[in-house]
């Protein structure tokens, strides 16, 4: 789960983590009275969705004076941002954090996340701050620097003070940057975290260590220990059709392509848009029911699935074992004969009560072609959506 900038913000001061005196705010006439209150030479007006690249954008202002205050608010709130990460069609900002300008002796980029090569949390570090850490690691990789952290011991003094030099940090800053280092990772940790980013971390001319920007992640899987971070959660930042599957225990992923994909499992899931990929498809999402779905929420499913209107063909590819072929098929038949089905249906059942789940559909007399792999499917709903057509007697074979 993502969470704004702002609210980052509040979980790191409860970790001692210096940041920016700020203020959430939703209209014009807040932003200025947050800057009036705020008292301050410099302002920055910053868009708060759930996206990087912000300030590349024009989603962050600095301004002197409250005239000038007013005028990015108004330029930002409201208006559609569109940054490397929101793809082309933007987020709508519906908040501005405005916030106190600081005077800046130095950037640097520190995050802590988890190495999946290693299967152990990492520590990254880099003395330059305020850039994409991507182009960083590619143009100038010798100053990415990393501290692998022992899952038996934890992160040590050494290290964080190991890090903090090799970011750049003077010597003045050295112990409170380490002693940072130390918070974001206690953070990381006990708010069962996926990535905890501050970019740029800056030393003050009064010799402050303050985070200025940061990304805050949640692994969703450890939500249900955290009711505090629930409260965080946007529902306006995330895909409607996400947000419908989580009511019912669905995974959904939004893609780009056209076809749209049922499946039980994750890994079945990669292995059935590989597929796609491989006869000359696209997925335009994939939807996971899990190991224990009901025929209901196999109808609901098919709803969210055909809400997205890409969707110029379906592919249900269900391995049975826990998930029993006849409750996909009931759901199958229920969201057909609700929902007036008009675009192609494919369907793929193995494993447990398979035959079952065959005569379900039969006896239904659906429009509905089965398959007896997910070669054979995959290739018959590319086929299908590409407009080649496939024989029709092969319905509920």
């Amino acid at each position: 789960m993502n969470i704004h900038e702002y609210q980052g913000k509040e979980i790191m001061k409860q970790y001692g983590i210096s940041v920016p005196r700020s203020r959430i705010t939703f209209t014009v006439e807040e932003a200025v009275q947050a800057a009036i209150d705020l008292g301050c030479e410099v302002i920055a007006v910053k868009a708060q969705i759930h996206a990087g690249g912000r300030g590349k954008a024009g989603g962050v202002k600095i301004t002197r004076s409250l005239e000038e205050t007013k005028s990015a608010a108004e330029a930002i709130l409201d208006k559609i941002l569109i940054t490397k990460q929101t793809g082309p069609e933007g987020k709508v900002v519906n908040q501005v954090l405005i916030e106190e300008g600081l005077k800046i002796e130095k950037e640097c980029y520190l995050s802590c996340a988890v190495d999946s090569t290693t299967s152990t949390v990492v520590l990254i570090g880099s003395p330059e701050g305020g850039m994409d850490i991507e182009e960083v690691a590619e143009k100038t990789p010798h100053k990415i620097f990393k501290e692998s952290i022992d899952p038996a011991i934890g992160l040590q003094q050494y290290q964080a003070r190991r890090l903090a030099f090799n970011m750049g940090i003077n010597e003045a800053c050295l112990q409170e940057a380490a002693q940072c280092i130390m918070n974001i990772y206690r953070l990381f940790m006990e708010k069962d975290c996926s990535m905890v980013e501050i970019n740029p971390l800056i030393t003050t001319e009064e010799h402050k260590v303050v985070a200025l920007d940061c990304k805050v992640c949640f692994d969703d899987n450890s939500l249900c220990r955290h009711p505090e971070i629930l409260k965080y959660r946007d529902l306006t930042e995330e895909d409607p059709r996400e947000v419908q599957a989580s009511k019912y225990d669905l995974s959904y992923i939004s893609l780009s392509g056209n076809i749209g994909c049922m499946v039980n499992g994750a890994g079945l899931a990669m292995a059935t848009m590989d597929m796609i990929d491989h006869f000359g498809g696209a997925p335009a999402n994939f939807l996971d029911v899990g190991g224990g779905a009901t025929a209901e929420k196999v109808k609901e499913a098919f709803k969210i699935l055909i809400s997205d209107k890409k969707v110029a063909g379906i592919f249900v590819n269900i391995f049975g074992g826990i998930m029993k072929c006849d409750v996909i098929a009931t759901g199958i038949l229920q969201a057909v004969n609700a929902l007036d089905l008009d675009v192609p249906l494919v369907v793929r059942l193995e494993g447990t009560n398979v035959e079952l789940g065959k005569e379900i559909l039969k006896s239904s007399w659906l429009d509905v072609i089965t398959v007896n792999s997910m070669a054979e499917g995959a290739e018959k709903i590319v086929a299908l959506v590409n407009g080649k057509g496939v024989v029709r007697d092969e319905r509920l074979n």
